[in-house]
């Protein structure tokens, strides 16, 4: 029995927020995110920003969630047979958090703080069965239209405290390969890139005290950043400014940040 998997697309990342209408409303106004799917009956719904797909849930009470407040909980990906996935997990004894058959998540606690959902269809290209409230708006939209100028997604980062056992379970379950190994001493952490599927992965370690050693005491292992790329940094920055946003130094050199308190528990980044 393979103990592997082939993960070919992110079809989204997953978010848990407090509120439905004052989330979906920051997002609308600030970055013209594209409302895409709406489940009451599953708390959940589905937005596009800058073609980056949020499944963002949005619990009907807030008192089991309030000690995490809003943070990532997991992301999407895009697998050739979810039943040969199914397969591989379980001849690693990774615990399944959620079985729909067609899509399961992986326990957070076997998978590095990430609840990590594997499906059959690609969410850009096939859409979902029942189609989405409106198309996504392409690439060419939101890169030359759009006044954020966004080109997609960059890469997203996890922050772990043991970024050795995290690079290999990439690899070796996931078919992560190595990018790169930085040390990033603004931030106190030691960084690994990952070319996971369609984009990077970027693992976070603490090395000395700084945010990512606070963020890994507050949340654990887990995604902490969405970085979009966008086509002028400066004009990103003017973009924000206009719209009452200062953005802050990201956790890579070349990157600037919406603050979470800024963007509803969510850390954004930019770059490049």
């Amino acid at each position: 029995m393979a103990e592997s998997i082939t993960c070919l697309h992110v079809n989204h990342l997953n978010a848990l927020v407090e509120d439905f209408d004052d989330s979906l409303a920051h997002f609308r106004d600030l970055y013209g995110a594209q409302f895409l799917l709406d489940m009451p009956e599953s708390e959940y719904c589905l937005i596009a920003i800058g073609t980056v797909i949020f499944e963002l849930f949005i619990p009907q009470n807030f008192l089991l969630h309030a000690r995490l407040g809003p943070n990532y909980n997991g992301l999407e990906y895009q697998v050739p047979d979810v039943g040969e996935a199914r397969k591989a997990l379980q001849a690693r004894g990774i615990r399944i958090v959620s079985d729909k058959e067609v899509a399961f998540y992986t326990h957070p606690a076997d998978t590095f703080g990430v609840g990590i959902e594997f499906y059959h269809r690609n969410f850009h290209t096939d859409g979902i069965p029942n189609g989405y409230l409106e198309p996504i708006k392409p690439i060419d939209y939101w890169r030359d239209v759009h006044p954020l100028g966004c080109t997609g997604l960059k890469r997203y980062s996890l922050v772990v405290g043991d970024v050795e056992a995290a690079t290999k379970f990439f690899q070796d379950f996931m078919g992560a390969t190595i990018l790169y190994e930085e040390p990033r001493p603004a931030i106190g952490a030691r960084v690994v890139g990952l070319d996971l599927a369609d984009t990077v992965a970027e693992l976070l370690t603490p090395i000395e005290d700084g945010v990512i050693q606070r963020h890994l005491a507050r949340y654990g292992d887990g995604i902490r950043s969405t970085v979009f790329g966008v086509r002028d940094l400066q004009l990103a920055q003017s973009y924000f400014s206009d719209r009452g946003i200062t953005l802050h130094p990201g956790d890579a050199p070349d990157t600037l940040a919406v603050s979470p308190q800024d963007n509803r528990g969510l850390l954004f980044e930019f770059a490049e």
